[in-house]
């Protein structure tokens, strides 16, 4: 449950090193601040503390309440640990608890939905958008970190479009996608909370937190004002579909890639992407004429370097979405588009990739 331990390095925005970001599920501050008073009085009600155990194995994280009929949205590592036979229980602001059972979970965008039963009419958390956010705009985060439910920390936007790569189940990672980067205070426990607006709209679920290594190389305790949310956009949608189905579908180019670092492209005189390993005979990119060999240069008319740009565009699009594809053959530029296939389950990514040596199938 907690991500104490299972931190990894990341590269943010093309700060290499130095920071680690880790899970959250155990106040920084902003110029033009929201009157976060009312946005908790708002607020509040709709966000929730969980409980998650199997055996010896346990932890906590917050959720908000998505439909009144007791749909909870909350992150997938906050729950993961009961979802083999394990228990949830939910702890609502009035201070009542009540039993939850999994509805489904997503590992690939760490989102997941829980429900309690004999509950109606319950507080629903209004859903805003994430597709207008902008950097500088004022933000509250509502949860329970280290477990003290009820918590509120402000800041703003701190940077939009970070695709952070976290620790996931079963030694797999998870990506957050274009996520939302904030100075509010994000602390282990917020995991699964809210990240709203100044009406109190939710824009963004928190999920994880930056931290600075020390000189043991152990992570710094606390906030450094470095946290980031899924946004809300995305999140609706996934959990839309596991309350209707259980489960999340995504999408699939039917490849496996390397990167190639600029300073390996240039020693071997190719271009810098990602080298197609193998393709999937009869799948999306074969079916458009990518081989293996190829070397992908630009998805969607964007140069790409690294494979978790592969990875978001399966999980942002739907099986049926094209994808233009540029890619170096013999030296040659050539493009081809892709229609993206539904990821069978024998596909889910082993690895995401991200560094020479490391693979990503998608």
């Amino acid at each position: 449950m907690r991500w104490a331990g299972l931190a990894v390095a990341v590269l943010v925005g093309g700060v290499a090193g130095g920071l680690v970001v880790a899970g959250t599920d155990s106040s920084g501050s902003g110029s033009g601040a929201c009157a976060a008073t009312s946005v908790a009085d708002r607020v509040l009600p709709s966000v929730v503390t969980i409980s998650a155990r199997r055996g010896t194995s346990g932890g906590a994280g917050s959720g908000e309440i998505i439909r009144s009929d007791g749909y909870i949205l909350t992150n997938n590592h906050v729950i993961s640990v009961a979802a083999n036979g394990g228990s949830v229980e939910v702890l609502f602001s009035d201070g009542t608890t009540a039993p939850a059972t999994i509805t489904g979970r997503d590992p690939q965008t760490d989102l997941a939905v829980i429900k309690v039963s004999g509950r109606t009419s319950l507080p629903v958390i209004p859903f805003g958008s994430s597709s207008n956010l902008q950097v500088g705009e004022p933000v509250v985060v509502l949860g329970a970190p280290l477990g003290l439910s009820s918590t509120v920390t402000s800041g703003i936007v701190s940077a939009l479009d970070r695709t952070i790569e976290v620790p996931g189940d079963n030694g797999q990672n998870a990506l957050l996608v274009s996520a939302i980067q904030t100075d509010a205070a994000i602390n282990p426990g917020n995991s699964g909370g809210a990240l709203t607006d100044c009406s109190g709209n939710l824009i963004g679920v928190p999920s994880a937190g930056a931290s600075v290594p020390n000189e043991s190389g152990q992570s710094s305790a606390g906030s450094v004002g470095l946290g980031f949310a899924i946004p809300v956009d995305l999140a609706r949608s996934v959990s839309d579909e596991l309350i209707a189905t259980g489960t999340v579908t995504h999408s699939y180019f039917g490849i496996e890639v390397d990167q190639i670092p600029a300073a390996a492209a240039q020693q071997a005189g190719t271009s810098e992407g990602l080298y197609v390993v193998g393709v999937v005979p009869g799948g999306p990119a074969a079916r458009a004429g990518v081989r293996s060999g190829d070397i992908i240069t630009e998805l969607d008319g964007e140069a790409v370097t690294d494979p978790t740009q592969l990875a978001a565009i399966t999980l942002t699009k739907k099986p049926g979405d094209t994808v233009s594809v540029t890619y170096e053959r013999n030296g040659r530029s050539q493009s081809t588009t892709v229609a993206l296939g539904a990821q069978p389950a024998s596909a889910a990514p082993a690895a995401s990739g991200g560094s020479s040596g490391s693979s990503s199938r998608r």
